[in-house]
């Protein structure tokens, strides 16, 4: 029964699997590997390969290649649970377009403050880690979909800025798998974020993709209330252009949509 739901599991995300594995990087990877196992194992190929084997057969592996083999493949899995039968190369870095700004230790506090009708979605990453890289397309696409005057999407390198990483209560270390995290913050005020953080300090586990982001943050309600709040604004500055305004409306620390952005720009 265990065989058939496994069986069955792999199959239902097989589509998702496959999506992922066609990416240069891994493609690369799984070519190298095949490769160099040909070398060592093809007739005609590996009998001119140097030995150290006291057999004098160069086409098996002798004992110190089987050594450096298990360290590598030990590694590699402990970095990343995914890439258990393949070494993989470290993904690159995402370069596309996006509506990101890029906070510091010394901007972040005076920008999430500096407009309570603001609603931030930050990403804490560090450039070292690999699912951060992986996420970064990811995090690029929803920021060209959904940001807008009044829901914007920063990231802030807390590898790099240590004193945020302590103030915000995200740690780098690879055991506590907090990275990348994601912080939505309204009014200056964190609302919630992913992945959650047990007793022990160590993240729960979730699966950072479109998808769950969408659903876990309700940007698409997010979405529409911006757009009606940005229809307002754009009738109360007509009225007060011709009128002067007989009060401010107070407003919730928005998940503001408005259009779609026009533009492909990094917002550094």
């Amino acid at each position: 029964m265990g065989l058939i739901t496994g069986l069955g599991t792999f199959l239902y995300h097989l589509p998702q699997i496959y999506k992922w594995l066609l990416k240069p990087y891994y493609i690369t990877s799984l070519v190298m590997t095949v490769a160099f196992l040909v070398v060592r194992k093809a007739p005609g190929l590996c009998e001119h390969l140097a030995t150290d084997r006291e057999d004098g057969n160069s086409c098996d592996f002798d004992w110190r290649e089987m050594e450096i083999l298990m360290f590598l493949s030990a590694v590699v899995m402990m970095k990343n649970r995914r890439a258990t039968f393949v070494m993989t190369c470290k993904p690159p870095l995402y370069m596309g377009p996006e509506y990101i700004k890029y906070f510091s230790d010394k901007t972040i506090d005076e920008e999430l403050q500096s407009d309570n009708r603001v609603t931030w979605i930050v990403e804490f990453y560090a450039n070292w880690s690999s699912d951060c890289q992986s996420f970064a397309p990811v995090f690029a696409d929803l920021s060209l979909k959904y940001n807008c005057a009044g829901l914007r999407f920063a990231k802030v390198d807390i590898g790099r800025y240590g004193e945020v990483s302590k103030r915000y209560k995200v740690s780098t270390s690879p055991l506590a798998k907090q990275l990348p995290s994601l912080v939505l913050f309204q009014g200056g005020r964190e609302m919630m974020r992913r992945p959650m953080v047990d007793s022990k300090g160590r993240a729960v586990s979730w699966t950072f993709n479109e998808e769950n982001i969408i659903r876990e943050f309700n940007l698409n309600e997010l979405f529409q209330k911006s757009k009606k709040l940005n229809k307002g604004r754009d009738l109360k500055d007509e009225k007060s252009s011709s009128q002067p305004a007989g009060g401010s409306d107070t407003l919730h620390p928005e998940n503001t949509d408005a259009e779609h952005p026009r533009e492909n720009k990094k917002n550094q």
